[in-house]
């Protein structure tokens, strides 16, 4: 199999600190639970910082509605939206993200757009790792 494109991130800090792609971008990350734990030096202002949830869903809507454009041949506008929440496990133990994705297209009918959502999620590579998670939904939405 071919390799199109690798990166790498890489945390040393764990929720509080930052990550970053190896010879690349490098982002302040805050876990939304608490910054207690955050190193000496790490002080970012709320619109600095980022964390894995937030991460997650921009990684998600920009695969599905560019995997989308892919299939309408960018012949009608789309907008994919993905919500994240982190949960206490239903395992009783530490926590899980509860994912939603929902895609809009412009001009189409509600079959047209339900087709164009299952082609996309079968064939988005972020969808491919969650979509055998019991916590991940996809769902056509009205374009506005």
């Amino acid at each position: 199999m071919a390799i199109y494109y690798r990166t790498e991130g890489v945390n040393d800090h764990g929720g509080n600190g930052t990550s970053r792609i190896k010879n690349g971008l490098e982002v302040r990350v805050s876990s939304p639970l608490t910054n207690d734990s955050a190193p000496p030096d790490f002080e970012p202002s709320d619109d600095e910082k980022t964390n894995p949830e937030q991460l997650l869903a921009l990684a998600w809507a920009t695969c599905l509605n560019a995997t989308a454009q892919a299939i309408l041949s960018g012949k009608r506008r789309s907008r994919a939206r993905v919500t994240v929440e982190l949960r206490d496990a239903a395992s009783g133990s530490g926590y899980e993200f509860h994912v939603d994705a929902y895609l809009s297209i412009h001009g189409v009918s509600r079959s047209e757009g339900e087709r164009v959502l299952e082609a996309a999620h079968a064939r988005c590579p972020v969808s491919k790792l969650l979509h055998r998670a019991p916590t991940v939904r996809v769902h056509l939405e009205h374009y506005t």
